[in-house]
């Protein structure tokens, strides 16, 4: 299982969100691309990395953050918020970014979803943000009636990549991963699952790891990085082998401002 630090981007910074709600931000860098290298440094393999002000307008608001990132590091990195458009896809891929994330558009366009999984098939995650199972869009500032399984079993024969499956209720709280819905997305549809939201501590790496099997292949973690409460070296070393659960020393990049 992979550990993915979150670069949230809002304004030009790098901020976290409280349960997806834009009026509670916390801002823990003013350089994105730097955080980045910083992860980079203390191990992280992958990036993950959300255009929050594009997820809201609906266009993208920080290319030339996220090509600075990619170019940056050199590390694979997904990126969501504000894909809404074929050319929006391409121009991320054709500037390196390795996966775009289309969340409202699979509820809103499943057409353009469905165009853009055939033209570039292994390159394209589906996001599904939920809070209590109902799936919510448009930076999540938009609540619906469709379950989280029932959006994803409409997209299993079109073979996304993955599929980023979000607590949005847990997402910044460190409450810990909704183990209980990550299974059960998994299992529904045989898409490997990236699991985010609610991420405390180690134990939390260490409870997925068992979902391996499942189809849970990677956790995406946030505050409990950027605060300390969470090693990257510990949480890394923990997904390659619970009987390395035990924790490594080190605080997380950008917890001195948290």
């Amino acid at each position: 299982m992979i550990v993915i630090p979150a670069i949230d981007l809002k304004d030009g910074r790098c901020v976290r969100l409280t349960q997806g709600d834009f009026n509670r931000t916390t801002i823990y860098g003013d350089d994105p691309a730097e955080m980045a290298s910083q992860w980079k440094a203390q191990g992280a393999e992958r990036l993950h990395v959300v255009d929050l002000d594009g997820s809201r307008e609906g266009i993208p608001c920080h290319e030339t953050i996220i090509r600075a990132i990619v170019a940056g590091t050199g590390l694979p990195v997904q990126v969501g918020g504000g894909i809404r458009e074929m050319r929006t896809v391409e121009t991320y891929l054709a500037m390196g970014v390795r996966w775009v994330i289309l969340g409202t558009s699979a509820l809103r366009d499943p057409k353009f979803v469905r165009e853009a999984l055939r033209a570039f098939p292994g390159q394209v995650i589906l996001g599904i943000d939920a809070s209590g199972g109902k799936v919510a869009v448009q930076g999540w500032t938009e609540k619906t009636d469709a379950t989280a399984v029932d959006l994803a079993r409409r997209f299993a024969e079109d073979r996304p990549a993955a599929l980023v499956y979000t607590d949005i209720m847990r997402d910044g709280m460190e409450t810990g991963v909704n183990l209980q819905s990550t299974r059960e997305v998994a299992e529904a549809v045989g898409i490997p699952v990236i699991a985010s939201g609610g991420v405390s501590g180690i134990g939390d790496i260490e409870r997925l790891t068992a979902l391996e099997e499942k189809g849970v292949v990677g956790v995406i973690a946030g505050k409990a990085l950027y605060t300390g409460a969470l090693s990257l070296a510990a949480a890394i070393a923990c997904a390659k082998g619970p009987q390395r659960c035990g924790g490594v020393p080190g605080k997380a990049a950008g917890s001195d401002n948290g």
